[in-house]
């Protein structure tokens, strides 16, 4: 007969028993299974069945966004097969899921950070991944992307464990929630309107000062706090700086001035919290080069980082002083436009080594500080690795050190935070189309990772003068 099992929820905040109809054990083994676990076995089948599955996570109820999670599943009985199911929903509402199967140990727990996902119809990802359910998240609706818009909530995960490995939703047997935040414990946020500068900057908790950091996106616009939040929690005062779709700033991107991002460097040089006498730059895609332009015109850039950014200025004509950079030329012909109406942009960019389009090559061995490229192999929004070999070979031309330069074969564009899922495509803002962005699933997981401590330690060695021996480049 069936056995009614009250199941307990853990994670984080309180939530109500739920009664579920659990099978017997006996009746999930096959017949061979069960003789082979001899008496000592049924012995083990008569405590756990007896316990009701539930969910554990290892921090209990919260943990910062870049941080691993343990996930754990006790109650189970001994080699039953379950499928995971996690479910994250944006500010936006728009529900992204993963799902894998699993099968139990022989005591009745489920560890994925010992258990492989086992491979098969339905599964997001398969073999040991503890933080597989994470990395593999894929939107409901096409041509979404998950972007934290406010860090002073966390992401709420739910994580649901089905019988079996068939077609969900099967039966329920446990159900947990988590907690995922940006900001730890005494990081302070404090919005930045002084002059033209539209900023949020974060501080660590501790006494300072400290090492500092100006973090710029992409073409997105607006005002992108997630991964200076991170950063704070790391040690770095770090200043994300919205320069155009926020608030009273440039509605596009015609033209930018690089006398705001002035301003905003020597906000940083004049903080009290900032440690001097220099500061970092982190940018990707068009924020990548904006920072290589900021180094290379503008006094007190220490150390830059560079995320599949672009070694020519892109997309809108830059301005400094009596400098004005066109952006470099495209060609639309070269656009290519998939049956599902995804395009691929990589070609459509003309070579800043020809013609007319060599004056938008920024003059980067004007720099007088360090570079640290990011370089996803399979990125297809333009051709990074290009860019980034180029960036070398400029500076070591004019006497220049030479720039690490870090390749991730099978990572695409969006290079984030560790565990962020990738996004293989979404719409472009100044291609008004959906576009494909790059990369493999697993191998841009590795490579955010990767990437995320060699960027801290980068930052690290330049502005503080310690060597993290995590990440060492």
């Amino acid at each position: 007969m069936a056995l009614a099992a009250r199941v307990t929820l853990h994670g984080a905040g309180t939530f109500c028993a739920q009664t579920l109809l659990l099978r017997p054990c006996h009746r999930l083994l096959r017949r061979g299974q069960a003789r082979a676990l001899g008496a000592a076995a049924a012995a083990s089948t008569t405590t756990t069945s007896s316990m009701a599955p539930s969910v554990q996570f290892s921090p209990a109820q919260r943990s910062l966004f870049d941080e691993p999670l343990a996930i754990t599943v006790q109650g189970l009985c001994p080699q039953q097969e379950v499928t995971l199911r996690l479910s994250l929903q944006d500010e936006g509402g728009e529900l992204f899921q993963s799902c894998a199967r699993y099968q139990a140990e022989s005591s009745g727990e489920l560890d994925v950070t010992r258990s492989p996902a086992l491979p098969g119809l339905g599964g997001s990802f398969s073999g040991l991944e503890p933080m597989g359910l994470f990395w593999s998240l894929q939107p409901q609706k096409p041509f979404r992307r998950l972007v934290k818009r406010d860090v002073q909530s966390p992401f709420c995960l739910e994580l649901e464990v089905f019988e079996g490995h068939g077609p969900l939703p099967s039966r329920l047997l446990a159900r947990g929630a988590h907690e995922r935040g940006f900001l730890r414990d005494g990081v302070r946020r404090i919005p930045v309107r002084e002059g033209r500068i539209r900023a949020t900057l974060f501080l660590p908790p501790e006494d300072g000062p400290f090492p500092g950091i100006i973090d710029i996106y992409g073409t997105g616009g607006g005002l992108p706090e997630y991964r200076a939040s991170l950063l704070a929690n790391h040690g770095f005062a770090t200043l994300a700086l919205a320069y155009y779709g926020y608030e009273d700033l440039p509605k596009d991107m015609k033209e930018f001035h690089l006398e705001y991002f002035e301003e905003a460097v020597n906000y940083m040089l004049q903080h009290s919290q900032v440690k001097g006498p220099g500061i970092g730059l982190l940018g990707i895609s068009k924020g990548g080069d904006l920072c290589i332009s900021m180094a290379s015109f503008l006094k007190g850039i220490t150390a830059t980082v560079t995320i599949n950014g672009s070694v020519a200025n892109v997309g809108a004509v830059l301005r400094y002083k009596d400098i004005t950079i066109p952006p470099l030329g495209i060609n639309q012909k070269r656009i290519k436009i998939d049956k599902s109406g995804i395009a691929d942009i990589v070609d459509v960019l003309n070579n800043p080594l020809e013609g007319p389009d060599r004056q938008s090559f920024i003059p980067l061995e004007k720099a007088e500080g360090h570079f640290l490229f990011i370089v996803g192999k399979d990125d297809h929004n333009w051709k990074s690795e290009f860019f980034a070999t180029e960036a070398s070979n400029r500076l070591q031309a004019h006497g220049k050190e030479k720039p690490a330069i870090v390749c991730y074969p099978g990572a695409g564009h969006y290079i984030e935070p560790p565990f962020s899922p990738m996004c293989p495509a979404s719409m472009h803002l100044l291609i008004g189309n959906p576009v494909i962005w790059g990369g493999e699933p697993k191998a841009h997981s590795v490579a955010q990772v990767d990437a995320w401590q060699k960027i801290q330690a980068f930052f690290h060695k330049h502005l503080s003068g310690k060597q993290c021996v995590t990440g060492k480049l």
